[in-house]
C-alpha cells in the first residue's frame, strides 16, 4: 500500500474519529480501556485491589484507594492521573494535581471543567498540525527506504565486485611470489661472480697501492738518511740523529745519548743497509729538515741594553698616560712571545706533517669484464626489487579488500557507501569532521591545528536498533582529562549530510547525522490506525 493512500485512509480515521465516533459513557478521567472497571451500580474495586468502595464514591473530591483509582477526574489523590480524551489529537495523561490548576494542559479543555479558566479546543488544530508532519516524515521515509534499497543492491553488487577483485589479486599474487623467488635466485647468481670479480680488482688495487707505497718510503728514508748523514761520510751517528727532537721515546724535550743509541739499535752509527730497520721504528715520527720550521732569532745581550736604554730615554718625553699605553703593548707583545714559545713546546703528532699521497689515489676503473658482471647484477637487483615492489602493493591491497569484506557496514551492508567518505558541518567557530568508520575531528575556522575527536569503535545503539548510533573514542587528551569522544546519532533522511554537533560534557561530543541507511519501511495501516483509535 502506497504511503500517499495510508496517509489519506489516517486522515479518514482521524476525521470519522472526531465527527462520528460515538461517546461511550464513562467517570471523567477515564481511558477507554479502562472503562470496563468502572461501571456504575456495581462496587468500585481500587485498581491495586486494596479495597473496594461504593460506586458513588468515584470522583467524590476524597481519596479513598491508595492508588488514587477512584479519583481519576479530581485532584484528591496526589499520585492520580487525568486521561484526556482530546479528540481530534492524540490522548494523553496528566498528573491529578493540574486539575482545575486554571491552567489548560488538555487541548480539549477537560482537565479544566470546574476552575473558570477559559480554554479554547486546539485539539483540531494540533491534529491537522501533528498529519502534516507525519506526512511530511513519511514522504521522507519512503524516499530514503527506496534509496536504501539502492545502497543495498549497490553495496550487494560492491561486495561481488571486490571479492572477484579479491580472487584475481589471489591469482596475482601466486604469479608475483614465484616471478619473485626466480628473479632472486637470478640476483644471487649474478652477484657471486660480480663479487668475486670485486674482490680481484681490490686485491689487486690494495697491492699496487702497497708497492707504491713501498717505493715512496724507500725513497723517504733515502731522502732521510742523506739529511741525517752531515758529514757525507756514509753513515748516521748519533750526534747527527741526536739533533731530531721529535723523535724523543719518552717526550721529555731532550733527546740523550743513550736514547739515541737505542733508536740506532745499540750502534753508535748505521750505513745504508743498517738503516732500514732503524728507520721502520722512527719514520712515524722523523721530520724533514727541509719541512721544520727555522729557530727563533735570539737576541744578543748589546741589543738587549740598546732596546732598555731608548725605552728608558723615550719615556721621559711622554706622559704617563701613554707610557702605560706602551707598556700594555709590550705586555701583550710578551704574552703572544709567550704563546709562541708554548707552541714551539708542543710535541709533535705521531702523524707525519707530509699528506699520505696514496690516500688521495682513488681506485682506478673496473676493467670491461667486471664492469659487465656489475652491470649484470645491478640489473638483477632491479627486477628483483621492482618484482618485490609490485608484490608489496599486492598484498596490500589484498589486505584493504579483505578489511572492507568483512567490515560490519549493517544487515545488509547498507552503510557501505559511507567507507571511505567524509562529511563537514561548519559552524561559527569550528569544521567538524566526520569520517564514518575512521575517525571524527574539529578543525579552527580561523587558523590552528586539527583536534582529533575520537577514532571509530563500534555500533552503540540498543539492542533492538544497534545500527542507529556510532561510537569513536580514543580521541586526543584534553587537558587534565580524559580522551576525547564522539557519539553520532544517525536519523532517517533522503541526504547523508551532519546536521548539528554538541558537547553535552567535557571532552564527550553528540553528532547528528542523517542517512537513508537507516530508513526503515513504512508503516502499515494497521501500525497507523492503532496510534489513533482512541479518540
Amino acid at each position: 500500500m502506497s504511503c500517499a493512500l495510508l496517509l489519506l485512509l489516517m486522515s479518514l480515521a482521524l476525521a470519522m474519529g472526531t465527527g462520528a465516533a460515538v461517546e461511550v459513557q464513562r467517570p471523567r478521567g477515564v481511558p477507554l480501556s479502562k472503562r470496563q472497571f468502572y461501571e456504575e451500580n456495581k462496587p468500585f474495586t481500587c485498581l491495586d485491589g486494596s479495597s473496594t468502595i461504593p460506586f458513588d464514591r468515584v470522583n467524590d473530591d476524597y481519596c479513598d484507594c491508595r492508588d488514587g483509582s477512584d479519583e481519576p477526574g479530581t485532584a484528591a489523590c496526589p499520585n492520580g492521573s487525568f486521561h484526556c480524551t482530546n479528540a481530534g489529537f492524540r490522548p494523553a495523561f496528566i498528573p491529578s494535581s493540574r486539575i482545575n490548576d486554571g491552567i489548560c494542559d488538555c487541548c480539549d479543555t477537560t482537565d479544566e471543567y470546574n476552575s473558570g479558566a477559559t480554554c479554547q479546543n486546539t485539539c483540531r488544530e494540533m491534529g491537522r498540525k501533528e498529519r502534516e508532519s507525519l506526512q511530511i516524515m513519511a514522504e521522507i521515509t519512503k524516499e530514503g527506504f527506496m534509496l536504501k534499497q539502492q545502497l543495498i543492491h549497490e553495496a550487494k553488487r560492491g561486495q561481488e565486485d571486490k571479492r572477484g577483485k579479491l580472487t584475481e589479486l589471489q591469482g596475482s599474487k601466486k604469479g608475483l611470489e614465484g616471478k619473485v623467488e626466480a628473479l632472486r635466485t637470478v640476483k644471487e647468481t649474478a652477484e657471486d661472480p660480480e663479487k668475486e670479480a670485486k674482490e680481484r680488482h681490490l686485491k689487486s688495487w690494495e697491492e699496487q697501492k702497497e708497492l707504491i707505497r713501498m717505493e715512496k718510503d724507500k725513497t723517504r728514508m733515502a731522502e732521510a738518511f742523506l739529511e741525517l748523514d752531515d758529514d757525507a761520510d756514509g753513515y748516521v751517528s748519533v750526534a747527527e740523529l741526536q739533533s731530531h727532537l721529535e723523535l724523543d721515546p719518552d717526550s721529555d724535550g731532550s733527546l740523550t745519548e743513550t736514547e739515541t743509541q737505542g733508536l740506532l739499535g745499540g750502534a753508535d752509527k748505521v750505513d745504508t743497509s743498517t738503516f732500514e730497520t732503524v728507520w721502520s721504528g722512527i719514520k712515524d715520527k722523523y721530520l724533514s729538515e727541509g719541512l721544520s720550521d727555522p729557530p727563533a732569532p735570539v737576541e744578543t745581550p748589546q741589543e738587549e741594553e740598546t732596546r732598555d736604554f731608548v725605552s728608558d730615554h723615550d719615556s721621559d718625553h711622554y706622559p704617563e698616560d701613554y707610557a702605560g699605553e706602551e707598556e700594555d703593548v709590550e705586555d701583550d707583545e710578551e704574552d703572544d712571545d709567550h704563546e709562541e714559545e708554548e707552541e714551539e713546546k708542543v710535541p709533535p703528532t705521531a702523524q707525519t706533517p707530509e699528506k699520505r699521497e696514496d690516500d688521495e689515489v682513488s681506485m682506478p676503473s673496473y676493467d670491461t669484464e667486471t664492469q659487465s658482471l656489475i652491470d649484470a647484477a645491478q640489473k638483477a637487483r632491479d627486477d628483483f626489487d621492482e618484482a618485490e615492489r609490485a608484490l608489496g602493493e599486492v598484498d596490500d591491497q589484498m589486505k584493504n579488500l579483505e578489511k572492507e569484506i568483512g567490515f560490519d557496514f549493517g544487515p545488509s551492508a547498507e552503510f557501505a557507501y559511507l567507507y571511505s567518505q567524509c562529511y563537514e558541518l561548519s559552524t561559527s567557530e569550528y569544521i567538524y569532521r566526520l569520517c564514518p568508520f575512521n575517525r571524527v575531528s574539529q578543525k579552527p575556522k580561523f587558523g590552528g591545528s586539527e583536534t582529533n575527536l575520537g577514532l571509530w569503535g563500534q555500533w552503540s545503539g540498543p539492542e533492538d536498533n544497534l545500527y542507529s548510533v556510532m561510537k569513536y573514542d580514543h580521541g586526543q587528551g584534553c587537558w587534565q582529562g580524559p580522551n576525547r569522544s564522539t557519539t553520532v546519532k544517525l536519523t532517517c533522511g533522503k541526504e547523508t549530510v551532519v546536521t548539528s554537533t554538541s558537547e553535552p560534557s567535557r571532552c564527550e561530543y553528540l553528532m547528528e547525522f542523517t542517512t537513508p541507511a537507516v530508513c526503515q519501511e513504512p508503516a502499515s495501516l494497521d501500525e497507523v490506525l492503532h496510534e489513533h483509535t482512541e479518540l
